[in-house]
C-alpha cells in the first residue's frame, strides 16, 4: 500500500498527456529545422530554390535553407569535365581499351562531296550553375546533338586532303569555336573544354585507295623536304664563296687603284726632274734601265765620244800569279 506522500495526482497526469502532443510537435518542428542544413562540397556550387524559383547560389561549406517543401538546393559538380562521344562509344575502359562504331553519326559530307568518318571527343564543364540547370533541360543530349551540328558543319566546308592530313588542328578549333558560339546562343551555362578527333579515316570501301594518296603524299613531302635540305646546304656555300669573290675583286681594285695612282706620282714626279735636267735624267733612266734588264752582267760605263779599248786586268793579274 502506497504511503499517502507518493500518492499519483490525477491532476498532473492530465496536465502532463495534454502538454505531450506539443512535445512531439516541437521535436518534429526541431528536426524539420535540421534537415535544413546542407553541405556544399569543394568541387560543387549550391543553387537555392524557393518554390521552384532560383534565390541564391552559394559555394562550397556547411549551409542551411528552409526545409523541403519550400526551399530545395541543387550542387551540381562545376569543375568536373564531362565527356561526349561522336561516332563511337567506350565498351570498356580498359586496359585495352574497346569501343563500338556508330556508323550514322560518324559518316558525314565533305566540301568536296566525298564521305569520311570521323570520331570525335567534346569535353565541356559547367560555367553558369543557375543557367545549367534552368535554362536547357536535357544538357548532355543537347550538348551532343550541338556538337554533332557543328562537326557537320564544318566538315562541310573542308575538302577531305584538309580533313585527313593537312588541316586537323585548325578544324579542330573551328568546330569547337562554333561549339561554343552554340552553348552561348542557348545561355546553357556550359563552357567547351576541348574538341579532338579520335579518329578520322576514309570509308572502309575506299580506305585502301586513300592510304595509296597519304603515302603517295608523303613521299612528296619527304622529297621536297630533301630537297629543302639540299637547297640549304647549297645556298649558304654559293653565298659565302660569292662572297668571298666579291671582297677578293674589291681588294684588287683597291691595290690596283693604290699601284696606278704611285705609277702616276713616280711618273710626275720624273716628269718634273726631267723638265729641269733632261740629259741628266735620261742617263739615270737609261742605266736603271740596263741593269734591270740585265741584271747578272758586269756593266762598264765609258764616258766620253767614241770608243775606248780596255786592257782587261783582271785576267792579266789572275795569269801573272800563276
Amino acid at each position: 500500500m502506497l504511503r499517502p506522500d507518493f500518492e499519483r495526482n490525477p491532476r498532473l497526469d492530465f496536465e502532463f498527456n495534454r502538454r505531450i502532443p506539443y512535445y512531439i510537435l516541437a521535436g518534429l518542428a526541431f528536426l524539420w529545422l535540421l534537415s535544413g542544413i546542407y553541405i556544399v562540397g569543394p568541387d560543387e556550387q549550391g543553387v537555392v530554390r524557393r518554390f521552384g524559383r532560383m534565390v541564391r547560389v552559394v559555394g562550397p561549406g556547411p549551409h542551411w535553407h528552409l526545409p523541403f517543401p519550400i526551399e530545395k538546393v541543387d550542387v551540381p559538380k562545376v569543375t568536373e569535365v564531362r565527356r561526349i562521344e561522336i561516332g563511337f562509344r567506350t565498351v570498356h575502359p580498359g586496359p585495352p581499351a574497346r569501343y563500338v562504331d556508330v556508323p550514322e553519326e560518324a559518316l558525314m559530307l565533305t566540301g568536296d562531296e566525298n564521305i569520311v568518318h570521323c570520331e570525335v571527343v567534346v569535353q565541356y564543364r559547367i560555367k553558369d550553375s543557375p543557367k545549367y540547370l534552368f535554362n536547357v533541360r536535357g544538357q548532355r543530349e543537347l550538348v551532343k546533338d550541338a556538337s554533332e551540328a557543328a562537326l557537320r558543319q564544318v566538315i562541310g566546308r573542308h575538302k577531305i586532303d584538309e580533313v585527313l592530313t593537312e588541316k586537323k588542328s585548325e578544324i579542330q578549333q573551328e568546330i569547337q569555336k562554333k561549339l561554343q558560339e552554340l552553348m552561348d546562343l542557348y545561355d546553357a551555362g556550359i563552357s567547351i573544354v576541348l574538341v579532338k578527333f579520335q579518329d578520322v579515316r576514309a570509308p572502309k570501301e575506299v580506305d585502301a585507295a586513300f592510304k595509296d594518296v597519304a603515302s603517295a603524299r608523303e613521299d612528296r613531302e619527304r622529297l621536297v623536304q630533301e630537297a629543302e635540305a639540299y637547297r640549304n646546304d647549297v645556298l649558304p656555300k654559293a653565298r659565302g664563296q660569292a662572297e668571298k669573290m666579291i671582297k677578293e675583286a674589291e681588294a684588287y681594285k683597291i691595290e690596283r687603284v693604290q699601284r696606278a695612282k704611285g705609277d702616276v706620282a713616280r711618273f710626275l714626279a720624273m716628269l718634273r726632274e726631267y723638265r729641269r735636267a733632261k740629259e741628266v735624267t735620261k742617263t739615270r733612266l737609261y742605266i736603271e734601265t740596263m741593269e734591270r734588264v740585265l741584271p747578272r752582267v758586269k756593266k762598264y760605263i765609258v764616258e766620253g765620244k767614241g770608243t775606248l779599248n780596255l786592257l782587261p786586268l783582271e785576267k792579266v793579274v789572275r795569269g801573272g800569279a800563276r
